[in-house]
């Protein structure tokens, strides 16, 4: 019989670390290749050179425990390091002057049978978009802030990876700390716990990944951050309909998702793709806010509609789900996104109108 990836894999976690974990849940084996005549090869990726440097009795290890699988003929295996650890001038010193465990983001997702509850969190609620420009960022943010000054205990994940706004909006760029290498301590900003990629990154640092990297990311970030006791963790997903948002929905137990659009054409025909996306893997729809609804001269008070109007309405309407929120397009929300204050964190009519979308969802028993 074929030596399965699976067995391997099983042989390599008992292989426990010295600083807690084996091979496998520690995310350190790389290029796994298996022949068809039980020939074995693969990588063991250390954090750093310094602990590759250490780590030979658990190559040694490694190997021994692969060639006791049955029907695997040799092993080849090799150390390296991980060669992109964030720098020190990026960590935030731990006590007495030492450099805290180095966290890395960003890996293959790891084996879970079924939804995974995230410890803590009582409702997840999804905010996402057909295409990108909407403001589903900006929703997500200011809802978050809006449903902390009810008094409610809220997260936002910023799941959009290949675009994090959320530490700007948040107005919150400090590196999260880990004190073991493991956990992720989040930060706090307008009374919401929140946690981004972006947080991970030099300013500027593009990601480049392909679907697993995505994925194991996103789990990192589900996972492995202390969100302590949340009423609602809020998750600003990428636009479209990709890898992020199907694990999101297959992984973990998801309240409701939330569709944000503009009233034009272009951007509703993407819009009605994330609901049905949304209905395929069975998360429900809360239910559909239209954004930028419309814009009012601050010189003269006239009322344009900018881009177009009523047509999230029709289709909230047409779908059978509520229109949760209609909300202006002013410089207000612009200028607080730009300068880390939300909108919702204010007075006057923008914050009004988070407040009223706030309520609703509490009402609906969803905040």
């Amino acid at each position: 019989m074929p030596v399965e990836k699976g067995e391997i894999q099983t042989a390599l976690t008992k292989v426990g670390l010295a600083d807690g974990g084996d091979l496998v849940s520690r995310d350190m084996i790389r290029a796994l290749q298996i022949g068809d005549s039980g020939e074995v090869k693969f990588v063991i990726e250390a954090p750093d050179a310094a602990a590759a440097s250490r780590m030979e009795p658990i190559l040694e290890a490694a190997k021994a425990a692969v060639l006791a699988v049955e029907g695997v003929t040799s092993v080849s295996a090799l150390l390296t390091a991980h060669s992109n650890a964030p720098s020190a001038a990026r960590q935030s010193p731990a006590p007495g002057g030492q450099q805290p465990p180095s966290l890395k983001v960003g890996r293959h997702p790891t084996p879970q049978a079924g939804p995974q509850a995230v410890p803590g969190v009582k409702r997840i609620i999804a905010v996402g978009s057909g295409k990108g420009g909407v403001g589903k960022s900006t929703v997500s943010a200011n809802l978050a802030v809006a449903l902390a000054r009810q008094g409610r205990k809220v997260g936002l994940l910023d799941a959009d990876i290949y675009g994090p706004s959320q530490p700007r909006m948040m107005g919150n760029a400090k590196r999260p700390a880990s004190p073991d290498g493991e956990k992720i301590l989040p930060l706090t900003a307008h009374g919401v716990t929140f946690m981004s990629i972006g947080l991970m990154l030099e300013e500027g640092q593009a990601v480049i990944w392909r679907g697993p990297m995505l994925m194991g990311a996103l789990q990192q970030m589900m996972t492995q951050v202390e969100w302590g006791e949340l009423d609602v963790l809020i998750v600003d997903l990428p636009p479209g309909t990709g890898d992020v948002q199907l694990t999101l929905c297959q992984r973990y137990p998801i309240t409701g998702a939330v569709v944000v659009s503009t009233p034009q054409d272009v951007a509703l025909i993407d819009a009605r793709k994330a609901i049905d996306m949304f209905g395929k893997l069975k998360t429900p729809v809360l239910g559909l806010i239209e954004n930028m609804t419309t814009y009012i001269c601050p010189n003269c008070g006239h009322e344009a509609h900018l881009f177009g109007h009523g047509g999230v309405a029709a289709e909230a309407k047409s779908l059978g789900v509520p229109l949760l929120a209609q909300l202006p397009l002013e410089l207000e929300t612009r200028l607080g996104g730009d300068s880390g204050v939300p909108v919702a964190a204010g007075e006057g009519a923008a914050a009004e109108a988070y407040a009223a979308l706030a309520r609703g969802l509490v009402e609906g028993g969803m905040g």
